[in-house]
């Protein structure tokens, strides 16, 4: 397998396991924050924000992960 490919494919992988915890995390604080205030559950706009901010890095790793091993191994 070019190494290349080898790369953007653990970057895939990390960028999913980021995101999907990430996700994750920022439910269950909003869940604990509704039972606490007695109101539905919300996320707020900097949650939103925040899961924006890590999907947009999520989808930047494949390439610098390709990248990186293309420099390094390649």
């Amino acid at each position: 397998m070019p190494v290349a490919l080898e790369g953007a494919l653990i970057g895939l992988a990390l960028g999913v396991v980021l995101t999907v915890f990430e996700w994750y995390a920022l439910k269950k604080a909003a869940e604990e924050r509704g039972k606490r205030l007695h109101k539905s559950i919300e996320m707020d706009d900097m949650e939103k924000r925040r899961i924006n901010n890590v999907l947009r890095f999520s989808l930047l790793l494949p390439a610098g992960f390709a990248l990186g091993f293309w420099i390094i191994w390649g």
